[in-house]
């Protein structure tokens, strides 16, 4: 008999296990069920031209996707609810450290590692929002340091180069695609001279190191040399505007206002014919600087070489060969015999021209420098 007994008991909790798993399955299918159910049926109301069975697939891999999300859900709750253990147990074990009976330089070093942890972690989190506050600062800090003095308007195109004159008068030169280069008071801001002896765009200007003579380069396959001789205008007083009304105060702003519609360089003299005019290159003339001395000058050129003249015979000296790609600049040294070439073929050479001898240009020393 109590074998009996335990026997039935045995197969009825067998029994109701079954039961259970069963009903459990169809409780996960139905769900499922409804799950892919509500898309398929709005699905099917909807007028697709996809066929059946792309629909089908598609709504399988969704399917996928949604178990695959929620999976990923479960692991991260659970990575949750590890972390707040390890936390609680952290916590637990710092209280009884706190309370038991330590040295004084036990707690100190224990106390120092959880400071460095925890000012690690707060650096670790903020570093992004203390960088962007830091960054602001010095934005402001710039801003206050340094404002627009004078703007200077006259050119009615790209402007590619500007250079300050070595010698006094000190004025500002300007190298503009207009095809024109023009020659500006600084105190004043008004255009001065106005040269228009190129037929192309003028890429760059550079003043002789003690005459007023002026070297522009262009994409007309010229350097011109051309003399200027400017008088700089008296700066006019600034006018007591304190006794003044606020209806004169307007008049007065409206006729100080130069016209931006007007070609503000049409006033100032201008000059069509240099001095010297430095002629053989092939392509656009990019760049050029004077040597030292001023009797000399380098061009830079998209023909790939570099020219060498005489400034006062206009005769090509020597042309600097060597480079793979067109020229974007040359420089010249301001006391010794080197110049500079760049180009586009990643590379820039150092020529040197200060051997004493007679033929000191044809004797050159090369060296290229290569990225």
């Amino acid at each position: 008999m109590p074998t009996e007994s335990a026997s039935c008991s045995t197969a009825r909790q067998t029994k109701q296990k079954r039961k259970s798993h069963s009903l459990s399955i169809r409780r996960t299918n139905s769900s499922e069920q409804e799950r892919t159910g509500l898309p398929r049926d709005m699905l099917e109301g909807q007028d697709s031209k996809l066929p059946s069975s792309v629909r089908s697939t598609l709504l399988e891999l969704f399917g996928q996707i949604e178990r695959e999300f929620e999976n990923l859900y479960i692991e991260n709750l659970e990575l949750r609810r590890e972390i707040d253990t390890l936390n609680e147990r952290l916590a637990a074990e710092g209280q009884a450290i706190d309370g038991a009976e330590l040295s004084k330089g036990q707690l100190k070093t224990k106390a120092s590692h959880s400071t460095s942890q925890l000012s690690q972690k707060l650096k670790t989190t903020y570093k992004a929002s203390t960088s962007k506050i830091v960054s602001s600062f010095k934005t402001t800090t710039s801003r206050a340091a340094c404002q627009l003095v004078k703007e200077y308007i006259g050119h009615r195109d790209g402007i590619w180069d500007v250079s300050v004159a070595k010698t006094q008068p000190v004025v500002l030169g300007t190298a503009s695609a207009d095809h024109t280069a023009l020659l500006w008071s600084i105190e004043t801001g008004k255009c001065l001279v106005k040269y228009a002896g190129h037929v192309g765009s003028v890429n760059s200007i550079k003043f002789h190191p003690s005459e007023q003579l002026a070297l522009t380069a262009s994409g007309d396959q010229t350097a011109h040399i051309w003399r200027y001789a400017v008088q700089l205008p008296t700066p006019q007083p600034v006018a007591d505007t304190s006794q003044i009304s606020g209806e004169d105060e307007v008049e007065c702003s409206d006729k100080d206002e130069p016209d931006l519609d007007g070609d503000v360089s049409s006033d100032c003299p201008t000059i069509r014919v240099p001095l010297t005019s430095l002629k053989s290159h092939q392509g656009v003339v990019i760049a050029s600087d004077w040597l030292v001395g001023g009797k000399q000058a380098v061009t830079a050129s998209w023909d790939r070489t570099a020219n060498l003249y005489d400034v006062e015979t206009s005769e090509l000296v020597h042309s600097l060969t060597g480079h793979d790609q067109e020229l974007t600049h040359c420089c010249t040294h301001p006391t010794q015999r080197l110049v500079v070439t760049s180009s586009r073929d990643t590379t820039f050479r150092l020529w040197d021209f200060r051997d004493p001898s007679i033929h000191s240009m044809w004797n050159r020393v090369e060296w290229t420098v290569c990225f």
